[in-house]
């Protein structure tokens, strides 16, 4: 696993992308639920920016750190 150093940028990235495919297709990546992260994480990461943002949340999941994007999410990004 290659995490790239966490900045301010994909934060916000987490609160506004939504996902393009799949079950959750069109939820927020911020509100992906942890089951789907982690199966992710078992079964490989889409490739890109995309890939790089589900590991990122994977780890907030993770860590039960999902109230750090809260701030975030409310001030509208």
């Amino acid at each position: 696993m290659n995490l790239k150093p966490m900045q301010t940028e994909s934060l916000e990235k987490l609160v506004i992308q939504r996902m393009p495919f799949g079950k959750y297709k069109d939820s927020l990546l911020c509100d992906l639920p942890g089951n789907y992260l982690a199966w992710f994480a078992r079964e490989g990461f889409p490739s890109g920016d995309l890939g790089g943002l589900l590991q990122l949340m994977h780890e907030i999941d993770h860590n039960d750190l999902r109230q750090l994007l809260i701030p975030l999410k409310n001030k509208g990004f």
